[in-house]
C-alpha cells in the first residue's frame, strides 16, 4: 500500500513537472507552436504533450489558434497576483519614483528567475527609454542590470547558467569573454554597482546596484537606464551613488 502511494505521488509530480515544462516552452517561444514542436522542445511524446495541452487549455492557461498553441489569458492572473503580493514589487514603486525624479532616467527593479531576470516594477523618467521593456520579459544575466544579479550567484551555478546560454554576446554582436565577465562581476561585488553601455540595446546605457536583504543575499537589482547620449551619464560614478542609495532604500523597505 505504501509503495503504491509513493508511486502515485511520484507520477503526480512527474505530470506537474511536464505541465510546467510545456508552459515554459510556450512562454519562451513567444509565438504559437504546433503540437509536434511543443513536444520536441519539451522533450515529451506527442501523445503526452497533447494530454497536457488539453488540460491547460481547459483551464485557459493555453490557447489554440490556427497557427498553433500559445499561452492563455489565465496566465495573466498569476502574473498579477505575483505583482500584487511580492514584497519587492510592492515596495519598489515609491523608491523608483524618487530615483526617476532625481535622475530623469527610467528606473526599474529586476529579480532573477533561473537563467534569466525580469522587470517587476518600473517608473519612467523625463528621458524615457527609446525601446519597450515589458514587465515580465525574459532578459539575460550577463548584460546590463543582469550583471548586478549574476555577481552574487554561486560560482558553480553561474558557470552552469553561462553554459546553458552558450555564446554570450552584446547587442552589437560582440562576443563577451567569460574571463572578462568574471573579472567585471568581481568588480561589481567590490564596488556595489554595475555599468552598461550599448550592451543589451545599442544606444542605451544603464547603472544598476544589487538589493541585499538582511541575510546578505542579493534579492533584486535596481537600475536607471536611458539614451547613451543623456548628459547625466557623463558622471557615471555620481549616478552610481544615486542608484546604490536607492538600492539601500529598497532594502530598508523590505526589512
Amino acid at each position: 500500500m505504501a509503495e503504491a502511494k509513493a508511486d502515485q505521488k511520484a507520477s503526480t509530480m512527474r505530470s506537474l513537472e511536464r505541465a510546467i515544462d510545456v508552459l515554459e516552452v510556450l512562454e519562451a517561444a513567444r509565438t504559437p507552436l504546433r503540437l509536434s514542436e511543443v513536444a520536441r522542445r519539451a522533450g515529451l511524446h506527442v501523445a503526452t504533450t497533447q494530454r497536457i495541452l488539453n488540460v491547460l487549455e481547459a483551464r485557459r492557461r493555453v490557447e489554440q489558434g490556427p497557427t498553433g498553441f500559445r499561452t492563455g489569458v489565465a496566465m495573466l492572473f498569476g502574473a498579477h497576483a505575483y505583482l500584487a503580493s511580492n514584497p519587492i514589487a510592492v515596495a519598489a514603486p515609491l523608491v523608483l519614483q524618487e530615483l526617476a525624479s532625481a535622475t530623469g532616467l527610467t528606473a526599474s527593479v529586476f529579480v532573477r528567475a533561473g537563467d534569466s531576470r525580469a522587470v517587476v516594477a518600473r517608473v519612467e523618467g523625463k528621458n524615457p527609454l527609446r525601446y519597450l521593456l515589458p514587465i515580465g520579459q525574459r532578459l539575460p544575466l550577463h548584460l546590463g542590470a543582469g550583471k548586478a544579479l549574476a555577481a552574487y550567484m554561486d560560482p558553480t551555478e553561474l558557470d552552469e547558467t553561462l553554459d546553458r546560454v552558450g555564446v554570450l554576446s552584446r547587442a552589437s554582436g560582440d562576443v563577451v569573454d567569460r574571463q572578462a565577465l568574471r573579472a567585471e562581476l568581481d568588480d561589481i561585488r567590490r564596488h556595489g554597482v554595475a555599468f552598461s553601455t550599448d550592451e543589451r540595446v545599442v544606444g542605451a546605457s544603464s547603472v544598476a546596484a544589487p538589493v541585499m536583504n538582511a541575510s546578505g543575499e542579493c534579492v533584486a537589482a535596481i537600475q536607471v537606464a536611458g539614451p547613451t547620449g543623456t548628459e547625466i551619464f557623463s558622471d557615471m560614478s555620481g549616478l552610481g551613488v544615486e542608484v546604490r542609495q536607492a538600492a539601500a532604500a529598497l532594502a530598508a523597505r523590505l526589512a
